[in-house]
């Protein structure tokens, strides 16, 4: 047999002095964007990686259709990924439940570009839709952040995350990382096909040097989200809401309460309110609310506004030096801000990442491993 060494350190699987091992996780976060970024892009002439970008097994020009699949946190940060995608590469993107993909008799041919995601590489529904497009000759990239996995192996190039084991079973470093490869793909994929311009290229390489230093002054919030979380952990049901590229990480935020505090917690684009949800508001729910000073800003501060008029309890994030945000809610969580808009979404995930923690140690659950769940699904 031929033997492939495994890149594994006992550190990895050691929760090295934090309480859990998504304590570790999302603490790692800004040391694994420095070294992705410093991977995928050189920084003295601020020049992409193609070849770990998985770019040389791809014929691009070929391309005129992307379809993206995966399951949970791995479908999300698709959800975010379309956002940028499809502007910025001009080509139709459609993000589809892994599960429910094959189903539906989607429509595939050769310039069909299939991007599975998976933080484990075996997810038995991603890995059928990877096969499943095979037949009809598509193109296949694989995001994950496993060597030699089941996915990687049965596609036609591979986007290596190395986020490093990601042992609690509610994915954070997993589902951020995702993010940032999918943009850096895009950028570089962009940049080939004449779609990005070389200023427009280096500013986002240049804003993309900031991202680890953002994000490590987003975990320096972890305290008052410890406090937060004493306040509100015994409530049973939650909304979270966003805009634009907010409105997955709303989602993703609505899971992690879901996963390991077993809380009911649901998550909207802020607009859609009005269109059923509003009824549920009252003076017993609160609603995290993502509020970055985006093109989003204004229309999100409105339907805050239609929250705080029917007695919500609002728990906004945005912009530190937002005191109008700040007025309207009930509590304010301060988190630093880019001009990038998918940056400030990537930031963003910090705040509800801890939150879902810390609510989930108040009520005294089992955070690495909650009930029914497991890290990866290998059965459909």
């Amino acid at each position: 047999p031929e033997l492939t060494p495994i890149n594994w350190t006992r550190a990895s699987v050691e929760k090295q002095g934090y309480r859990h091992f998504m304590l570790k996780e999302i603490h790692e976060q800004p040391v694994i964007f420095a070294e992705t970024i410093q991977r995928f892009v050189d920084q003295k002439d601020l020049t992409l990686n193609l070849k770990e970008l998985g770019l040389y097994d791809l014929d691009l020009e070929k391309i005129k259709h992307i379809r993206i699949v995966g399951c949970g946190t791995a479908f999300l940060s698709g959800l975010v990924a379309q956002y940028f995608l499809e502007p910025l590469l001009g080509i139709q993107i459609s993000v589809e439940l892994a599960s429910e993909f094959r189903y539906r008799g989607p429509h595939l041919d050769e310039h069909t570009l299939l991007i599975s995601i998976s933080q484990s590489g075996e997810t038995a529904d991603t890995l059928a839709c990877v096969n499943h497009a095979k037949q009809f000759g598509c193109q296949r990239l694989a995001i994950c952040n496993t060597l030699h996995a089941a996915i990687p192996r049965a596609s036609d190039s591979f986007l290596y995350m190395d986020a490093g084991q990601e042992i609690g079973v509610a994915s954070t470093k997993a589902f951020t990382s995702q993010i940032l490869c999918l943009f850096i793909w895009g950028i570089a994929v962009a940049n080939e096909r004449k779609k990005i311009s070389r200023s427009e290229l280096d500013t986002v390489l240049r804003e993309m040097r900031s991202l680890p230093l953002h994000l490590e002054s987003a975990i320096a919030q972890k305290g008052h989200l410890d406090q937060l979380a004493s306040k509100y952990y015994e409530n049973n049901n939650m909304l979270y809401v966003g805009r634009g590229p907010n409105f997955p990480i709303a989602l993703e935020g609505a899971l992690k309460l879901k996963e390991i505090s077993y809380i009911h917690a649901e998550g909207y684009g802020a607009g859609e309110l009005k269109h059923g949800p509003i009824a549920l508001i009252d003076r017993h729910m609160p609603i995290v609310a993502l509020a970055p000073k985006d093109r989003y800003y204004e229309k999100t501060l409105s339907n805050i506004e239609e929250i705080v008029a029917r007695e919500g309890q609002v728990i906004g994030i945005g912009d530190p030096k937002d005191e109008t945000l700040r007025s309207l809610c009930t509590d304010f969580v301060p988190c630093p801000q880019m001009t990038n808009p998918f940056f400030q979404a990537i930031i963003n995930t910090i705040p509800v990442q801890f939150f879902a923690y810390y609510v989930a140690c108040h009520r005294g659950t089992d955070v690495d491993q909650p009930r029914n769940l497991a890290k990866s699904v290998t059965v459909e």
